[in-house]
């Protein structure tokens, strides 16, 4: 994944995106014990690609991968050093997410992740089976702003999920 996180680092720095944070599950294992997920969640802020239709266009970032040689897809994930990726245009509280991402580093690399609270909030407006155990075991196992996570769900009105969810 190390190759693969300096591939995404050179679409930034290439100017294909403002801004990126990983999101997902491998976000999730940043902040809990290891689980199984197959693929890197890539949320963007576009530089401006933006259709007629005020569709955001990811063609500039597909073709440039495309000439270094990733051009292999299974189902919505191009292959980058073989591991999926999904790159995810961010609105919403996912920008926000971005916008506030912690940076980090894996394997000397620098990268930036979500927050558990970013996180928990976007994993509840997801509400899949899956999204609801990351929910639980950020919860369980990560340090958590309470006063930052309620702000979060109370700007994108998500606290009467998490307050269902609890139950």
């Amino acid at each position: 994944m190390k190759k693969t996180i300096e591939i995404i680092n050179e679409l930034k720095a290439n100017g294909h995106f403002k801004e990126y944070a990983i999101g997902g599950a491998i976000a999730a294992l940043k902040w809990t014990e290891p689980f199984f997920t197959r693929d890197l969640d890539v949320f963007i802020i576009p530089e401006g690609d933006v259709d007629e239709r005020q569709v955001i266009v990811l063609s500039s970032i597909y073709e440039y991968l495309k000439g270094k040689g990733y051009d292999a897809w299974t189902g919505q994930w191009l292959i980058i050093e073989g591991t999926p990726v999904e790159f995810i245009p961010a609105v919403g509280v996912a920008e926000e997410a971005v916008a506030n991402a912690v940076e980090t580093t894996f394997e000397g690399v620098k990268t930036r992740v979500m927050s558990p609270e970013y996180l928990i909030a976007l994993f509840l407006k997801a509400s899949r089976d899956k999204d609801k155990m990351k929910v639980r075991l950020l919860l369980d196992q990560a340090v958590i702003n309470t006063q930052r996570l309620r702000a979060i769900l109370t700007k994108y009105d998500l606290v009467e999920k998490y307050e269902r969810f609890g139950q």
